[in-house]
């Protein structure tokens, strides 16, 4: 009476499945965007010394990746050779350090295996780094980090 009647079925299923599918492969785009919260997918960080606000771009490395997945954070990194903020992470990341014989204001690094470092000087250096990072504009960090002591937040956009 009615032979096309059983694709019905078949088309509801197959057609919901593919509906289902794409909406699927469409959220993890949308992920943290949409509603204001951090997007893991990002590999932009924002740095907050004070009220002062720096972005950055993540290496992709797997130490950056170790370091974004401990975010937010805040430290208070301590001053080393009027140059450098450094803070003893409690936990060691992966490193594959290499001499990058010039540091430059806004290199955020990996000094052996849990020590991050954020340059506020550009010098040349003897010593090896793991790279995370750079500041996008590193335009008044100095000042920001100011003389001693500074109270940083590392988060994701």
């Amino acid at each position: 009476m009615y032979p096309y009647l059983f694709l019905v079925p078949l088309l509801a299923f197959f057609g919901g499945a593919g509906a289902r599918e794409l909406n699927a492969n469409a959220v993890p785009a949308a992920v943290g965007t949409a509603l204001g919260t951090p997007n893991p997918m990002s590999n932009h960080l924002r740095i907050r010394i004070g009220t002062k606000v720096f972005t950055a771009t993540l290496r992709d490395n797997p130490t950056a990746a170790a370091f974004k997945a401990r975010l937010p954070l805040t430290i208070s990194m301590k001053e080393l050779n009027g140059n450098e903020k450094f803070y003893h992470l409690p936990e060691s990341l992966p490193a594959k350090a290499a001499n990058p014989g010039t540091i430059h204001a806004g290199d955020l690094m990996l000094y052996g295996t849990d020590t991050v470092v954020l340059f506020y000087q550009t010098f040349a250096t003897p010593y090896t780094y793991t790279r995370l990072g750079q500041l996008d504009n590193p335009a008044g960090l100095a000042a920001a980090l100011g003389v001693g002591s500074a109270t940083v937040t590392f988060e994701l956009p």
